[in-house]
């Protein structure tokens, strides 16, 4: 070892420091590093061990490295997986980096050797350095009592040490102290100073050490003085059962008995809450357990047991306060007050499970309010959407840290009556996990026969519903499990009509919005036809939300304009609201006004209401192929495929070319390709369009039709007609086609959509074409007959999609 300076492989090390003269061993994991291991191997089996001045950094380069590290001997490397190997080396010299010139594919420097500095034989054998061993010695000793773990080996090797450098190396790679501080002790090239830096450490660690112990102690004691209390507390209880004599403190447990008597429950029940209040008393003193069942008999006893709010079953009273707040929804108030009246009869009736469903914003949260200020009962709303633990619902077992009842004994514990009115709000968005279905918890709870006696995790106590009168709400009933929907009693409600949204409007949202907004019936008038005007071409919605959204966009305009002076009343007119509400966002841009080819106006229901849907067909030279557009559901392309086979099989009398399926190429299209259609009510929508298409002739304007079709050219039923007929007055159609089987549905169309509409009930294909084609194409079948009067009958479509059914 004549060189003083050379080029080395260079290992990055980790929270690990290696010493001159050291043995240590140590894994390697980075792949930089084991080729750095390998070309060592390969050559002289040096390498240079550095450490990081960051742990974190997986691929260092010069600057995360300390700049002095140690030369040292590989002595063994064994691979222990594909991609880590364990290495044993030997310390042999200090050296500094000088300079990094290699980083791939492993760490490569040039490295200065660090020579020892050489003591003075008066200084290396005088008095101060042998106080300075002895000191070490001493420290380390200390350092070995407090610490632990220090093998005999290691105690022995320092008290026979008299070299000071090594000394200090041997002590600092075999204690626990921080890298930064092993990292002091090898950049120092003096025996004595790094000696007493050693000692300066060994005094810190000794200092920390000892508070360790003395805290623990103060814990072990804290520790041994409890359980002696509670061992004492356990004797003396058990001294005083054998006595018969009561403790002072059993005020608490008494309080709980008396409370449990007052609260006159079943015996099953109330033994139930006294054996929880016995196991309090033979609980120690601070126990857990005991935390645990008070938490429970709090919960317990906050219920409302045997407490009832008196009924309002005056079917008159109740009749006034629904239509006070709400405008229109006669099935659902005749239903309601019909329950009403089923109680006045029978008191001690079960009470009733109903399930409003209807798109968002008709009103099915406000007149559950509504009910529950009818018939004088305390209202809890619980939203369930998106709720998907059945713990929710049932609650969890009192064992589990932060365990509490489910939401349904929480809401009448909320309310503070056994026979309250319960919103469940959402139920058709309830979840599932791997935690448990809510539905099925639910059908428990909602099943009149077996809730006179439900049973929460939390309580383990029965619990009787069936004097709660349930109401749930849901936007489709698709997504609710047929179970659970069973249970209930559904009641449908409908889209508004324009006239309905006016009256509402009229009469409850703009008075809302005007109180809300500070302004007087002197100060803002906003005339009918303006309301009509923004029903119209400012909302597209089944309800009357965004209806009020924009009535209080027009109270905060004239706010505006009345606090910048000027005016003291304002009028809003049909001309004014561009000026309010800015440009008309909907507009009706069908084909109603003139006759076209190939162009149909069907009729859609969604979730927000019914839309004019267009179907439009191409028939071009070509080889028979069928093409179909506009995100298309497998119903509705099935639909088609049946239109096209009806035509097939009535060519000659429609005037078709027999060969047209060979020939021509049809191309039939739904515009709003960005909107998902389905259904099969498109049908003879579809087979008038293609008829037109394939024999040129147009469709009457001012034109719409919905209903299904079957491959003999039958038209059956569908359903949302109510909600498809307003759409057509609303675009501006004048005729609507509808199956026959569905004229006693036209009873549930509000009156003036029928007025307004001509109605042409239809059997077959052939009628819908005699009605809708310009010049007939077989003998005239046109039945529009008058619809007078028709039994009352509704259906509702099911199997298809959500998002826009025909």
């Amino acid at each position: 070892m004549e060189l003083t300076n050379w080029n080395i492989p260079v290992l990055a090390l980790r929270g690990l420091t290696v010493f001159p003269h050291m043995n240590l061993n140590f894994d390697v994991e980075r792949s930089i590093s084991i080729r750095a291991l390998e070309h060592a191997m390969e050559t002289d089996q040096m390498i240079f061990l550095v450490t990081q001045r960051e742990v974190g950094v997986m691929e260092p380069r010069e600057e995360d490295l300390y700049s002095v590290g140690t030369v040292s001997h590989i002595t063994q490397i064994l691979r222990l997986t594909q991609s880590s190997v364990r290495v044993m080396v030997e310390g042999r010299h200090r050296a500094r980096l000088k300079r990094m010139w290699q980083s791939d594919p492993y760490l490569q420097a040039n490295v200065e050797l660090l020579p020892e500095q050489e003591e003075p034989d008066s200084a290396a054998h005088g008095p101060r350095t042998e106080a300075l061993l002895r000191q070490t010695v001493t420290l380390f000793g200390e350092y070995g009592e407090l610490a632990g773990g220090i093998p005999d080996e290691v105690r022995s090797t320092v008290l026979d040490c008299h070299d000071l450098g090594y000394l200090a190396d041997f002590i600092a790679q075999n204690i626990n102290i921080r890298p930064a501080d092993k990292q002091k002790i090898l950049e120092e090239v003096s025996p004595f100073l790094r000696l007493r830096k050693i000692n300066t450490f060994l005094v810190r660690e000794n200092n920390v050490l000892g508070f360790e112990h003395e805290m623990e102690d103060k814990v072990r004691q804290q520790l041994e003085r409890s359980q002696r209390e509670q061992i004492l507390r356990t004797q003396i209880r058990v001294m005083q059962n054998e006595l018969g004599e009561q403790e002072e403190d059993d005020d608490e447990l008494e309080t709980y008995r008396s409370r449990i008597a007052g609260l006159k429950l079943s015996e099953d029940s109330e033994k139930h809450l006294l054996k929880e209040v016995s196991r309090i008393a033979k609980q120690p003193f601070g126990s857990a357990e005991a935390a645990v069942s008070r938490n429970y008999l709090d919960v317990c006893l906050e219920m409302p047991w045997n407490v009832t709010t008196r009924e309002r079953l005056n079917v008159e009273t109740a009749r006034k306060i629904l239509d006070r707040d709400h405008f229109g929804l006669q099935k659902v108030k005749e239903r309601i007050l019909e329950s009403l009246a089923a109680r006045q009869m029978n008191p001690s009736g079960k009470g009733q499970i109903l399930c409003l469903v209807g798109p968002p914003g008709v009103g099915k949260t406000s007149i559950a309010i509504s009910v529950a200020k009818a018939t004088n009962r305390k209202l809890a709303r619980l939203s369930l959407g998106g709720v998907r633990d059945e713990a929710d619902i049932r609650g969890h077992r009192k064992t589990y840290i932060g365990s509490m009842p489910g939401r349904i004994i929480e809401a009448i514990s909320r309310s503070g009556s056994m026979n309250p009115l319960l919103l469940l709000d959402e139920i058709d968005k309830l979840g599932s996990d791997y935690r448990g279905d809510p539905a099925s918890a639910l059908l428990e709870v909602l099943d009149s026969e077996q809730n006179s006696s439900f049973r929460d995790h939390f309580l383990e106590i029965p619990v009787d519903l069936s004097k709660v009168l349930f109401i749930t709400t849901a936007n489709t009933m698709e997504t609710i499990p047929r179970p659970l929907l069973d249970r209930m009693e559904i009641i449908e409600l409908g889209s508004y009509t324009d006239e309905e949204k006016l009256q509402i409007a009229l009469q409850h949202l703009l008075p809302k919005q005007m109180k809300e907004h500070g302004l007087k019936k002197s100060q803002l008038h906003v005339s009918e036809e303006a309301l009509r005007a923004v029903i119209r071409d400012y909302t597209r919605e089944s309800g009357v939300r965004q209806l009020e959204r924009e009535l209080a966009k027009i109270c905060r305009k004239a706010d505006m304009r009345l606090v910048a002076g000027g005016v003291k009343k304002i009028s809003v007119t049909e001309k004014d609201l561009h000026d309010f509400l800015g440009v008309r966002p909907y507009t009706d841009s069908l084909h109603t006004e003139r006759e076209e080819v190939g162009v149909v106006n069907g009729l859609a229901w969604t979730e927000v209401g019914g839309e004019i849907l267009e179907v439009e067909v191409n028939v071009m030279d070509g080889t028979g192929k069928l093409e179909l557009t506009g995100n298309l559901g497998d119903v509705m392309k099935e639909s088609v495929q049946a239109a096209l086979s009806c035509l097939r099989s009535r060519v000659a009398q429609l005037g078709i070319d027999p060969e047209f399926y060979k020939n021509r190429d049809i191309h039939v299209h739904f515009p709003e390709g960005a909107v998902p259609k389905d259904g099969p009510s498109a049908g003879i929508a579809i087979a008038t369009a293609l008829t037109s298409a394939l024999t040129n002739r147009k469709i009457r304007a001012n034109l719409a039709m919905t209903g299904e079709i079957t491959l003999r050219g039958r038209v059956l039923r569908i359903g949302g007609l109510k909600e498809k007929t307003m759409a057509a007055l609303r675009s501006g159609v004048k005729t609507v086609i509808i199956p026959r089987d569905n004229v006693s549905d036209l009873e549930e169309i509000d009156q003036t959509v029928r007025a307004a509409l001509h109605f042409v009930p239809v059997s077959t294909i052939d009628e819908v074409l005699a009605s809708a084609l310009v010049q007939p194409v077989s003998k005239p079948a046109l039945h529009d007959e008058p619809v007078a009067a028709f039994a009352p009958a509704r259906t509702t479509e099911n199997g298809e999609s959500p998002a826009l059914r025909q």
